[in-house]
């Protein structure tokens, strides 16, 4: 998944041209999962403007019924997670000779009301940091509306600074079946779609000494995906800057349309301490390894 994916894209290509301006040309990348977290979006650049509703899920049957929970429902009871409001994780990101090509920072801003919603608010943000930054700036943030419930994603945002280029984007998801709650255009997904920041908190939300696999789909705002998460390593030792830890070690890997998307798969470490803490990174990628690693204890 690729919150990373267009800074190290762009990086590539700027370091193209300083070590073989002319012979080399870059592996073709496909939208997906970058190491530092979790997340997909858009390439580079601006993203497509919707102004209708769009179809995240292949339309089809009573897709198009708007129905919403019967009146006299309970309301669903909050899920057990493993974090918390005002909860700060930042990471150094390390790429071939550089060992702090970027910084990123994920957060629980707040639990919010959104639309009738009890939602979580997750947010990523990632900015290049010098030697990088003199190449090129980027400064993106990334917001997740994430149901209490469920933490299936009820909308996602994107703030995108990107090389003097600015773009915004805000998306609601509304499952198939069920009626939008928020104004303005909706997108249909699949009942249980997570979005890139979203789905970090949703594999946090996995008791991995209990569950073996974990699958769910993703939807960046352009691609439709589904995630696989397996167990490989129940107590790795991990050795990043804030510290060594115990970790449970997650392979996630990526497929689209029946086909696994072998470019972007990545492990993740999530330490063995109530909160799952996410401590590593790592994705081999076309241009390289690509590490992010919690630098500080978490606020």
């Amino acid at each position: 998944m690729s919150l990373l994916r267009n800074t190290f894209r762009a990086l590539n290509r700027s370091t193209e041209s300083l070590v073989r301006p002319r012979t080399w040309r870059l592996f073709p990348l496909r939208m997906g999962i970058v190491v530092a977290l979790f997340a997909v979006i858009s390439p580079l650049g601006a993203p497509t403007i919707r102004t209708g509703p769009l179809w995240a899920a292949s339309p089809g049957g009573d897709q198009h019924a708007s129905v919403g929970q019967p009146k006299n429902a309970a309301p669903a009871k909050d899920l057990l997670v493993p974090f918390r409001a005002g909860e700060t994780l930042n990471y150094r990101v390390i790429w071939a000779a550089f060992a702090t090509a970027a910084s990123l920072q994920v957060s629980v801003p707040e639990r919010r009301n959104l639309f009738g919603w009890a939602t979580w608010h997750f947010r990523a943000a990632l900015h290049t940091q010098t030697p990088v930054r003199t190449l090129f700036t980027i400064d993106d943030e990334f917001d997740s509306y994430a149901d209490a419930a469920t933490l299936e994603t009820r909308q996602y945002e994107s703030y995108l600074d990107e090389l003097g280029r600015k773009s915004n984007q805000v998306l609601h998801f509304v499952p198939v079946g069920q009626a939008s709650r928020a104004p303005g255009p909706d997108v249909r997904v699949l009942p249980g779609t997570r979005d890139p920041v979203g789905v970090l908190y949703a594999l946090r939300g996995v008791d991995w000494q209990r569950t073996a696999e974990f699958h769910v789909p993703l939807y960046d705002g352009r691609d439709i995906y589904q995630i696989s998460a397996r167990l490989e390593a129940g107590s790795d030792m991990v050795t990043v800057a804030a510290g060594k830890f115990s970790a449970s070690r997650i392979a996630v890997r990526l497929s689209r349309n029946d086909k696994r998307a072998p470019d972007i798969n990545f492990d993740l470490w999530l330490a063995n301490d109530p909160a799952r803490t996410p401590v590593a990174f790592q994705s081999v990628l076309p241009f390289g390894s690509v590490r992010a690693e919690l630098a500080a204890l978490p606020k």
